[in-house]
């Protein structure tokens, strides 16, 4: 690893200013290509999650809404 940080090092060196801003670029777009790639990951963690518990909150929900329904009757 050092060794190619060592490399990249020495030729930054060598780069024009309008080079090392062209470096920059493609360095950012690296870091929000793995930002866009984790993500993604996370999306499709949550779309699984949400799989596995939606019978479960779906349960939920029908036994709040029918246990809110008999209250307004007793209101009544």
């Amino acid at each position: 690893m050092l060794q190619i940080k060592q490399l990249i090092q020495s030729k930054l060196e060598k780069l024009n200013e309008e080079q090392l801003g062209q470096v920059a670029d493609y360095i950012d777009f690296l870091q929000f290509r793995a930002l866009w790639v984790s993500l993604r990951e996370r999306e499709s963690n949550l779309a699984a999650l949400y799989s596995e518990f939606d019978g479960e909150d779906l349960a939920l929900a029908e036994q709040g809404i029918e246990e809110y329904a008999e209250m307004l009757r007793r209101e009544d």
